[in-house]
């Protein structure tokens, strides 16, 4: 039988202080924090104050619970419903608050209110995300980035939702459903998560020729960005500025990228999903947190209708691009990320961006894939947000006035106020229609007949495709190779191999002969039947290459720095500074999470110890050992691991004498990629290798 628990006093070990918060304990020993001092007081859902959270209301200490514990009750029904479904598309994503600042007044292309004066910062929210993979799945997955712009103009909300390549795998938005159940988990076995190397994806790919110039783009280090901050961003379709008078211009929204361009290479995104899942996302906080905000400079292709009849190519085809050697962008402004949401789930998850978002002055052009989705998103904000009334969330609420006749359904927070709820109405209130202030449609003259046809402007589907390729330089031309070859190889139907490997030879002979070879196919199938002949006359474009268009400092970047007890503080210090000054952050990585006693006997913290900070976290790295420590570090197979894959991924390494032990374990040459840190000079050296990323010289001598 239990005993009946005692009556006992409150010693004053019954109060405790934990982080400046006053906590007492209860008579199971659970710790309760009291309310005092600028602590408020728990409340129920309903305001109702709550004097214990810790247990739920019992009969006696070891009785059935109560029914009328309405706290509990509230607590774990919400509990219950918290989830809402993830996006089909875009479902892992991260976000963050900043501004867009208008360089100079567009007046003369569009009455858009947000491009009329020099100067003025516009309020927005961008999220970035991985289109494939669920909730869950990992950051440095290769995929398409998306890359979603919420602008909070003075005349409404502008969603520009653009991904960071700036074509895609079809031309018709009825192809979509399609598309996306290729590439999801197939769905008899629901895997490969967050992959398109499988039967299914490459299976739809290879019978869908409009497919191939986007391949290129997803077989490249475009998929498998370094960071959001170091990507382009497209807004894909060709839209239409529409100015004062009625005219229209047509436009492409390009956001390039203040840091410059940057990617891993395969075998370091594999190592880096295993070492830390989240390696986007955390590198975007850390860098809001810093101070070193990431920014980009939306830039804008203007041209007319003269000009969109004479290109060799559709400008409503999405598949295809206006190089920027024909039509410079333009730039028109600057987008700047400087807050992280305050909650996740309100903010990020709870955002609901939709391309037919516009305000006055900015307009469609008829691309199908455009039109599609203009219809598809307000759909797929109801299904996953639960009411029409989603835009009263304030993620998603205009920062303008607004009016509108609209009322009730779920969760509606604002409701037309008088007796008129409709329009006309004879009692003179509410809002009325603005003929001059309000949206109009571009008054675009259309005729023809009803078909389900593509139009012949659309079937060149190689051309491009090929131009991108021959746009790469040799090491980023390997880099598609091998991911072809990768993708295919875990294919299990041969056919499908053959098939996409025909596609490749109208492409470029050499990758489908490499794909080929590697692929162990012995005999080359005949090219793909070409709707249009391709064309070999199309002009390389420096503009596609992601290494000619790295950054011009090593600045937003990280430099790992393994020391050891007994390095060299002077030095640390110095390779802090230099790296402070470039704009560049320095991460410690110890033998033991605390950190080293230096040869001064001054302490150095780390922020990671060797097991947790393995090299593919960092964009360079340095040796700062000890001769007693390099020794002790040649029996870590971390510390092997740390200077191979530095070496093998073409990452530049600053070291002292006294690292060689490392060097002979890790069985590395030393290159041009290695420089001395025992000087000045040294560490200047450092920091110019640097800014060039890696060293692709040495990529031919590494087998991944």
């Amino acid at each position: 039988m239990a005993k009946k628990p005692s009556q006992s006093r409150r010693s004053p070990d019954d109060q405790v202080t934990i982080h400046d918060q006053k906590l007492s304990r209860g008579s199971g020993g659970e710790l309760h924090q009291t309310a005092g001092g600028d602590t408020e007081a728990m409340t129920t859902a309903h305001g109702v104050p709550v004097s214990d959270d810790q247990n739920t209301l019992k009969i006696g200490t070891r009785g059935p619970t109560l029914i009328e514990d309405f706290h509990f009750r509230e607590k774990i029904f919400h509990f219950d419903h918290e989830r809402i479904p993830e996006r089909v598309v875009h479902a892992r994503g991260y976000g963050a608050h900043g501004y867009f600042e208008t360089y100079a007044s567009l007046a003369d292309y569009t009455r858009a209110d947000i491009f009329q004066r020099a100067g003025e910062k516009t309020p927005a929210f961008v999220r970035f995300s991985t289109v494939a993979g669920s909730k869950g799945s990992f950051d440095v997955a290769r995929d398409v980035r998306g890359f979603a712009v919420k602008l909070y103009t003075k005349e409404g909300n502008w969603d520009l939702v653009g991904n960071n390549i700036p074509v895609f795998f079809i031309q018709d938005a009825i192809k979509f459903p399609d598309l996306i159940h290729s590439v999801k988990p197939e769905p008899d076995r629901a895997f490969p998560q967050a992959q398109s190397a499988h039967d299914n994806f490459w299976d739809f790919i290879s019978l869908t020729p409009e497919s191939m110039h986007m391949v290129m783009w997803v077989m490249s280090d475009r998929a498998i960005p370094r960071s959001f901050r170091f990507m382009e961003g497209f807004g894909v379709h060709t839209f239409r500025l529409v100015n004062a008078n009625d005219e229209s211009t047509f436009v492409k929204f390009h956001w390039k990228p203040k840091f410059g361009l940057q990617s891993v290479v395969w075998n370091e995104a594999v190592k880096i999903n295993g070492a830390d899942p989240d390696f986007h996302r955390r590198d975007l906080w850390q860098a809001i947190q810093s101070g070193d905000f990431p920014e980009w400079e939306l830039c804008v292709q203007l041209f007319d209708q003269e000009f969109a009849d004479s290109f060799d190519f559709d400008i409503l085809d999405p598949t295809k691009i206006i190089p920027e050697e024909i039509i410079k962008p333009m730039p028109v402004g600057r987008l700047v990320l400087d807050r992280m949401p305050d909650n996740f789930f309100a903010e990020t998850e709870q955002v609901a961006f939709m391309t037919q978002n516009v305000p006055p002055g900015i307009d469609f052009s008829n691309d199908p894939l455009l039109q599609g989705r203009n219809f598809s998103y307000l759909d797929t904000q109801i299904k996953r947000l639960g009411s029409t009334n989603f835009s009263h969330l304030p993620i998603n609420a205009p920062k303008c006035p607004f009016n509108h006749f609209q009322q009730d359904g779920h969760m509606a927070m604002r409701n037309p106020v008088g007796r008129a709820n409709y329009q006309p109405n004879s009692w003179g209130m509410g809002p009325r229609e603005d003929p001059q202030r309000g949206f109009r449609s571009f008054a675009d003259a259309e005729e023809g007949q009803k078909v389900r046809l593509r139009p012949e402007s659309f079937a060149d589907h190689y051309s491009q495709a090929r131009q991108f390729f021959i746009s790469q330089t040799v090491p980023e031309q390997q880099h598609i190779a091998m991911a072809l070859t990768f993708e295919l190889s875990k294919v299990e139907t041969p056919v499908i191999r053959e098939r996409m490997v025909s596609h490749l030879l109208n492409i470029d002979e050499g990758l489908a002969e490499t794909v080929a070879e590697k692929l162990g196919i012995k005999e080359l199938p005949k090219k793909a039947d070409a709707a249009i002949a391709p064309r070999d006359d199309l002009q390389a474009s420096d503009a596609l290459s992601i290494v000619k268009n790295g950054p011009a400092s090593f600045a937003g970047r990280k430099v790992g720095v393994l020391v050891t007890d007994g390095c060299d503080a002077g030095i640390v210090k110095k390779l802090a500074a230099a790296l402070k000054k470039e704009g560049a952050m320095m991460e410690i990585i110890a033998p033991k999470v605390g950190g080293v006693e230096a040869s001064d006997g001054s302490f150095i913290e780390g922020q990671q110890m060797i097991d947790g900070g393995p090299s593919v976290l960092y964009d360079a790295v340095a040796l700062i050992v000890s001769p007693e420590g390099a020794e002790k570090l040649t029996k870590e197979a971390t510390a092997r691991d740390f200077v191979a894959d530095a070496f093998a991924h073409c990452k530049f390494i600053g070291h002292v004498e006294a690292a060689q032990p490392l060097f002979d374990k890790a069985q590395v040459e030393l290159d041009e990629g290695f420089i001395e840190l025992g000087s000045a000079a040294g560490i200047s050296s450092f920091i110019e290798s640097c800014r060039k990323l890696r060293l692709w010289a040495r990529e031919p001598k590494v087998k991944m």
